[in-house]
């Protein structure tokens, strides 16, 4: 067995067998350390939780809020929050990667979004925030087929980090290669590869892929790549060399992968697995640690707390952002998925606004929902908990409750 490292979580109660399980033909039996669960005499498969199914534990010594440091560190950058702004267009513009910047989270552009490719996309944003519903695929798609340009890449990161503010870029795995050399000519601390999955083995009949490995390798900036769901993916994925795995699909609330695809992993069994695999890379590379942002499915406050609890580093956020008065949005928010020229897999989605970015991040907060005060929320959770820091929290106790997932 694994020696536990300082800091690092417990394993979740999913990996453990279910009581009275022994062999295949029961309702559950163990395989390794995973539970096994007959779906029918000819296929079986492994039970998962979604976060709604998790609950943190509180411990018999508490603190003061005020007492609690939700700072986290990767490569050489330090961060007051432990947020990672999702790239999507709804979310993170030139003005708003700043403000966050300045509030202490990591904002991340969309290198293929709506700025690089119109000199001015303010018009087109608040076009999109009138569709209608049943024009919003279509007319997404029109507006994105534009091309993007190279010298809106360069300028406008260059103008985030004229703000001093850190920044990070993103890029699909398909267009990396293309932009990644002015994303970092023009001064972008974090190269983000964010797909819906990114594996370090891709294979393709029809152009050569990216090679993660040599790519990342070569780099003077760390990277940060996902998603990934699964323990092995996300172990390939660090021995690319990569500084940040992202854990999960992304996309959240708005995303239609699950009803496309069929592709779906529980966000909490994903991230414990990322987890897990995080400390097997720990000794097998002689203690590089790879850090791990839970990307999805973080819709308020108490997801935040679950997904550090269950071992993740940091947190990618996008539609709680959404909701700020600052929001580019309007009110509405989208990914990347939402426009596929040939299969969206993500709805543009009304959110509307609840205030502004400082109050949705430190509050005061008016609403009782969680989609306030985020940074105040976790420091209480983490208080009642009796942690004073994010690696300890990471071994906090946290309950499983089958069934329990939408309700309150």
């Amino acid at each position: 067995m694994l020696a536990r490292h300082r800091g690092a979580p417990r394993s979740l109660p999913g990996r453990r067998v279910l009581a009275g399980a022994a062999r295949p033909g029961r309702p559950g039996w163990q395989t390794g350390r995973v539970t096994q669960v007959e779906i029918g005499r000819g296929k079986s498969g492994r039970r998962a939780y979604a976060l709604d199914e998790i609950g943190i534990v509180p411990s018999r010594r508490t603190r003061r809020p005020e007492d609690v440091s939700t700072a986290w560190q990767i490569d050489a950058y330090r961060f007051d929050l432990p947020l990672v702004i999702a790239p999507m267009d709804s979310v993170v513009s030139p003005a708003t990667a700043i403000a966050i910047g300045r509030l202490g989270g990591l904002p991340v552009l969309d290198v293929e979004g709506l700025w690089t490719r119109y000199e001015n996309p303010e018009p087109l944003l608040a076009e999109i925030a009138e569709l209608d519903d049943g024009d919003a695929t279509t007319r997404l798609q029109q507006i994105y087929a534009a091309p993007i340009r190279d010298e809106l890449v360069g300028e406008r990161i260059a103008e985030i980090r004229a703000a001093g503010v850190t920044i990070g870029a993103r890029l699909s795995p398909q267009r990396t290669l293309r932009y990644h050399k002015a994303v970092i000519d023009a001064g972008a601390d974090f190269v983000v590869i964010r797909g819906s999955t990114v594996s370090a083995e891709h294979v393709s009949s029809q152009a050569e892929p990216l090679n993660l490995k040599h790519f990342i390798y070569e780099l003077d900036v760390p990277v940060i790549v996902g998603g990934c769901a699964t323990y092995t993916a996300a172990l390939h994925l660090m021995r690319t060399g990569a500084a940040g795995v992202l854990a999960g699909f992304g996309g959240g609330s708005g995303q239609t992968t699950a009803a496309v695809l069929g592709v779906k992993v529980p966000m909490a069994t994903a991230i414990a697995d990322v987890a897990a695999a995080r400390r097997e890379y720990l000794d097998e590379s002689g203690g590089r640690y790879v850090h791990v942002i839970a990307d999805g499915g973080m819709t308020g406050s108490g997801e935040i707390a679950k997904a550090l609890a269950l071992g993740a580093d940091a947190v990618m956020v996008g539609s709680p952002i959404a909701r700020a008065a600052e929001a580019p949005g309007r009110g509405y928010y989208w990914g990347s998925e939402a426009h596929h020229p040939e299969l969206p897999r993500g709805d543009r989605l009304r959110v509307g606004t609840i205030g502004t970015l400082e109050q949705i991040l430190h509050g005061p907060s008016t609403v009782a929902d969680g989609s306030m005060n985020l940074i105040g929320a976790l420091r209480r959770t983490m208080a009642t908990s009796g942690y004073s820091d994010l690696k300890e929290f990471q071994r906090v106790e946290v309950t499983v409750a089958p069934g329990t997932a939408g309700r309150r």
